[in-house]
């Protein structure tokens, strides 16, 4: 059942008294809602009931509408009742929400289930036999209205006082931010004991800390704003967040706006006190942040500490420091940039005190990276740890949590830093065994491009001079980003190779290897996640077939259709090769006609060769690829298997200095076959010299006494 709906069986209210007057709720919607498709005013409560939830609508429009309309809204149509609010409690606890309609829909704070209870909205009180609180209460002076709202025990203070309680009965208009009996009761006795036996001048000051001389509705508590407080003007600072919470001196507004005849009264969930410190001034006299106090020091951030402003400081503790390895500490200490990032990663753009955050939300550092704040119960968690040990200490410029884990950037990491713990170490291992990992940790700018996990699901190749090698041409020699990569780009690596890159629609490779997630960006090395083992190029396409067996009948067609020089010259080229076998499947008359014509097999031939580099990383799930014969070839990949006209390729990304091949077993035709003049034939037997070719060519590789004779049979093809 919705939420919304279920507040109204809660209260044993039916649907229908709810919803008699859905033309209220157009007239309360903004006009961009109600032009929302499906927007239906014939809408009836049987309808509604047989739904079991609001129309779609309905809920379009809580998503769209200002505050003030949605608040409207639910008093209007799912409160029991005219003057009644809703409050939102937390399931096991005593922590109450007087909430919205989002919030509602949510029914959790801070992962705690809520249940809905309502009450007389502020200044409204029930009558027997009435629907909700029709009567308005008349106004007391701010004195009796704090009894009314549940402060009893900021009454009992205020009469200890001899000045205090005058005033609030008295001529004026003022502000009193009340805090609750709760509030008082969870205070430390000798945080209490100190108040009271000091009552006018210690306790008169706390209270009077509460009060600003003029009346201050919620609607003029604007984030980051600063009241005047009555204690010797010191400043009470104000946060009004996206969510609704208000929050003074980070105690949390939980009634708000009872009017009196001299002011309004807001109850608070906390006692609060006078801030003279600055972030910087509060970390040089903590015991607890010697070493973030000299680590502020060596970055010079203290000018920013001490600075007017609104920032959150996640302030690591000595315990913290001491969690990571001392050579991973000392080099970041040792190094300004680094230094300063590390520390620019703790501080946050805004203040946020711990009772704004009812669920999870993303902020910003000042060095760049995202950090996602959130609760958990009681708990702040940072990046989904509960990491905070202390929270809402408050500075005249921010709040500072106290945690108890560093956070480190990726910016202030080596490439092996970066990529420990991830789903790219068994790379990384790889590196290591194979000794360059002075590489990975040291100050030199390169790119690593590591393959993830999975690539070595079968195993990790041995560690030889191959494989050496293959990890040299790994490494790029500069710290790239790949957002500024770009088709045809080439990359020179440790080992020597030239790569290239290769942009598409929707992913980006460095030869036959594609990058399989966002980049991270160290200190003085990128890591590339990269979806399998790189394989740089070795020769020209010619050079590849020449070098497989298994194309030696169709090398020798490139050489018999004149074809050879194209693919041996500077180029981009896609080959869809075909194998010995898929030139022996061809029917033996086919096969005869085909090689017969000198003409028709170069076309053939100019079919199979794209006029770009399509390696199967860039494939999607369709791409139509222009052969040099002039027709369009149609590229396919579906659950990593590759097609080409919908002929399975056997192997992909073989690739070449001037192209990439890939090995299909079939011979492919071109959609429309036209008149072909006949060229002159061949002097013997086309497919004879072609079922020499094949025999030949294994053993040509094996003999060197019949290398020759095999050169012999691949001249007579090109006269």
């Amino acid at each position: 059942m919705n939420p919304l709906v279920r507040l109204h069986v809660d209260v044993e209210l039916s649907a229908k008294d709810a919803w008699s007057d859905p033309l209220g709720v157009k007239a309360a919607c903004p006009s961009e809602c109600s032009t929302l498709p499906g927007w239906n005013l014939s809408h009836t409560a049987s309808k509604i009931l047989m739904e079991d939830g609001l129309p779609s609508t309905y809920l379009q429009f809580l998503s769209c509408g200002s505050t003030e309309r949605i608040q409207a809204f639910c008093r209007r149509f799912t409160f029991p009742g005219p003057n009644v609010c809703a409050v939102q409690k937390v399931i096991g606890t005593n922590r109450k929400y007087f909430t919205n309609c989002k919030q509602w829909y949510q029914r959790k704070i801070c992962g705690k289930s809520t249940v809905i209870s309502y009450e007389c909205c502020p200044g409204y009180e029930k009558v027997p036999g009435e629907k909700g609180c029709p009567a308005a209460l008349p106004l007391a002076n701010l004195y009796e209205t704090l009894g009314v709202v549940g402060s009893t025990t900021t009454q009992l203070y205020t009469d200890r006082t001899e000045k205090l309680r005058p005033e609030m009965e008295g001529p004026g208009s003022f502000t009193i931010f009340a805090p609750s009996n709760e509030a008082w009761a969870s205070l430390p006795a000798e945080v209490l004991d100190s108040l009271v036996s000091n009552v006018n001048i210690e306790l008169l000051n706390a209270l009077r800390y509460h009060m600003v001389d003029r009346r201050v509705l919620t609607d003029e508590l604007k984030h980051g704003m600063a009241l005047t407080s009555m204690y010797q003007n010191s400043n009470i600072q104000i946060h009004h967040y996206p969510n609704g919470i208000v929050t003074v001196n980070c105690a949390r507004l939980l009634k708000a706006d009872h009017h009196a005849t001299n002011g309004v009264v807001h109850l608070i969930d906390k006692v609060i006190s006078t801030v003279t410190n600055n972030i910087q001034q509060i970390i040089e006299i903590e015991d607890t942040f010697e070493t973030l106090r000299a680590a502020v020091a060596a970055s010079g951030l203290n000018t920013l500490l001490e600075s007017d402003g609104q920032f959150t400081l996640l302030a690591p503790t000595n315990e913290a420091f001491e969690k990571i390895p001392t050579e991973t500490l000392n080099r970041i200490l040792g190094d300004p940039e680094a230094l300063r990032d590390l520390l620019n990663n703790h501080i946050l753009k805004s203040a946020m005190c711990a009772e704004a955050i009812v669920a999870g939300l993303s902020m910003e550092t000042l060095e760049g990276t995202t950090l996602e704040v959130g609760c958990s119960g009681d708990m702040l968690t940072i990046n989904g740890k509960a990491i905070i040990s202390n929270k809402d200490v408050l500075a005249t410029n921010g709040v500072i949590h106290f945690i108890d884990e560093l956070l480190i950037p990726d910016s202030a990491k080596t490439l092996s830093e970066l990529a420990a713990g991830s789903d790219v170490s068994t790379a990384i291992d790889l590196f290591g065994q194979a000794g360059l990992g002075t590489h990975l940790s040291g100050n030199e700018r390169l790119t690593l491009l590591a393959p993830l996990n999975s690539v070595f699901e079968e195993g990790a190749p041995p560690i030889d001079a191959s494989t050496k090698s293959l990890l040299l041409n790994h490494i790029v020699k500069d710290q790239l980003a790949s957002k500024y990569l770009y088709h045809g780009q080439t990359l020179d690596t440790l080992g020597g190779k030239k790569l290239r890159v290769f942009v598409y629609r929707n992913s980006l490779c460095i030869e036959n290897s594609c990058i399989a997630a966002h980049d991270k960006r160290g200190r003085y090395g990128t890591l590339f996640t990269m979806d399998r083992m790189l394989t740089p190029p070795v020769g020209t396409v010619m050079d590849v077939l020449k070098g497989d067996n298994r194309f030696s009948m169709l090398v020798a067609a490139i050489q018999s259709a004149g074809l050879t020089e194209t693919l041996n010259r500077e180029g981009a080229y896609t080959v869809f090769a075909p194998t010995n076998e898929a030139f022996q499947a061809l029917p033996p008359g086919e096969l005869n006609k085909l090689l017969g014509n000198a003409k028709e097999l170069a076309d053939i031939l100019k079919y199979h060769v794209g006029e770009e580099i399509l390696v199967s990383g860039g494939i999607g799930t369709l791409v139509r690829l222009k052969s040099l014969q002039g027709d369009k070839l149609e590229v396919s990949s579906k659950n990593n298997a590759v097609s080409v006209n919908k002929e399975p390729v056997a192997e992909s990304d073989i690739m070449a200095t001037n192209g990439v091949v890939y090995a299909i077993t079939s011979v492919l035709q071109p959609p429309a076959n036209r008149p072909q003049e006949r060229g002159d034939e061949l002097a013997d037997s086309a497919l004879e010299i072609f079922k020499q070719a094949s025999a030949f060519s294994r053993a040509s590789q094996r003999s060197v006494r019949l290398a020759p004779v095999y050169q012999r049979l691949l001249e007579r093809m090109k006269h």
